[in-house]
């Protein structure tokens, strides 16, 4: 197994010239470029990270592929929006929970672009059965979901929870409970910002990793509000 020895700096050279050259006989010409300098290392940071994730727990997946696996793909999906751009300027990685197969289950996500590295944990946008079990959970025991949320690894990892809410509380629950904020959003997670600099050395898979571990409260209460192990 390679020594993952961080993110070389052609990998955010690549994205900044694929930003501006957003198209495919570009990418087409510099895509054996893509796959050894973003690919590759990415592969060697998830084979890093495996054994670090599994103690973590052991329900987190871990897939180091370059294709199926953890890392998102580039193409951007163009049906739906008026950006035509066909490829994503930054590349991403997603630890899911083994019992789901998308974006919107509880997963550590990872973010590397030229501008912005951050990585954390949560879920994206459940599924709408899954959004009402954790809302319940927070509504019925505000006490359990203060200690997430005021848990001093995790104030001091992240700062504070994110994700999309609604403008006014959901139908069914008390405007006046403590947090209704939280039970308003459409997301759970939270995020912790790093920067180019230091992703670009060994230390990246220590540092995510000590993420990792100051977000476990939370994916444990999401995953326990779920009806998953972790």
């Amino acid at each position: 197994m390679a020594t993952f020895k961080g993110l070389p700096k052609d990998f955010f050279v690549f994205f900044t010239q694929l930003a501006k050259n957003n198209e495919r006989p570009w990418f087409e010409a510099n895509k054996q470029r893509y796959k050894e300098v973003v690919i590759a290392p990415l592969c060697d940071f998830m084979e890093a990270m495996a054994p670090k994730v599994a103690k973590i727990s052991k329900h987190i997946v871990v897939d180091p592929r370059p294709n199926g696996g953890s890392m998102f793909r580039i193409y951007r999906d163009v049906r739906f929006g008026k950006d035509k751009s066909p490829y994503k300027t930054h590349a991403g990685v997603h630890f899911r929970h083994g019992l789901g197969k998308d974006a919107h289950v509880p997963g550590f996500y990872m973010h590397f672009a030229p501008d912005e590295v951050f990585f954390g944990c949560g879920v994206w946008m459940p599924e709408p059965a899954g959004l009402s079990k954790v809302r319940h959970a927070i509504a019925d025991d505000p006490k359990a979901w203060k200690k997430v949320v005021e848990d001093k690894a995790f104030v001091k990892a992240f700062k504070a929870l994110g994700g999309e809410a609604l403008s006014r509380p959901p139908k069914g629950f008390d405007p006046e409970h403590p947090y209704i904020g939280d039970i308003k959003r459409k997301s759970f997670f939270a995020m912790h910002e790093s920067s180019v600099e230091s992703v670009q050395s060994a230390g990246l898979v220590d540092e995510v990793e000590a993420t990792f571990r100051a977000g476990k409260p939370l994916m444990a209460y999401l995953c326990k509000a779920l009806g998953a192990p972790f």
